[in-house]
């Protein structure tokens, strides 16, 4: 019973997990190597959104609970640069995701305390940042490094296809190969989404198109 038992414990921890959706205000910070305030201004300027999630409060006519927006200056002390800010700040109005408009919540009467502990932002903006700005995620390396995914030989038949056949006529089509690679060497069970090929696609991309130009 404890080999069974230990077998399926190893199947377990082999599966590949699905990619994060959330990001914590301060794993990006970690991950951009910037300032608290930097992610603060640049969600203000409308990059992405910082977010978290809330209990039912009353704006007006509606109650609104579950994942919202947060504005950045409403609750500037929490990011200051310095880092002698507050952890906590009182939120007094939000933005459901799937809305435009900004909400002023009026029961809880002074809003709601949120924690930056408790802010996040959805990984898809997380990476449409770093493509945008051609920012290349540094994978760890060494012992207790690990990934299911054979970033390294992805990156050998990347060489290879391009050496042979060039560059397809839109990444997109060389996303989707790499996918279809990972597909051949995994009998289709480990396949990283096309996100994560494309963070690692895109910066020889644009290199080799510029050489082209």
């Amino acid at each position: 019973m404890s080999i069974a038992i230990l077998r399926f414990s190893r199947g377990c921890f082999d599966m590949a997990l699905p990619p994060r959706v959330f990001f914590t205000v301060h794993e990006v910070t970690a991950r951009w190597g910037c300032n608290i305030a930097d992610v603060a201004g640049w969600a203000d300027a409308g990059r992405f959104r910082i977010i978290t999630g809330i209990a039912p409060v009353r704006c007006g006519e509606e109650v609104i609970s579950g994942k919202v927006a947060l504005s950045p200056f409403d609750l500037l002390p929490l990011f200051r640069r310095c880092g002698t800010g507050p952890s906590e700040g009182q939120m007094r109005r939000i933005q459901p995701l799937n809305r435009q408009d900004w909400l002023l919540i009026t029961d809880p009467q002074g809003g709601i305390t949120v924690a930056v502990a408790d802010m996040m932002i959805l990984a898809e903006e997380v990476h449409a940042f770093e493509e945008d700005n051609d920012m290349v995620r540094r994978v760890a390396a060494g012992p207790g490094a690990s990934t299911p995914y054979d970033w390294d030989g992805m990156t050998v038949a990347l060489v290879q296809r391009i050496h042979d056949r060039g560059l397809p006529s839109t990444q997109a089509e060389l996303i989707a190969e790499m996918q279809d690679w990972f597909a051949e060497q995994s009998d289709g069970k480990k396949m990283p989404d096309s996100r994560s090929i494309r963070r690692r696609i895109t910066p020889i991309w644009r290199a080799l198109r510029r050489e082209e130009a």
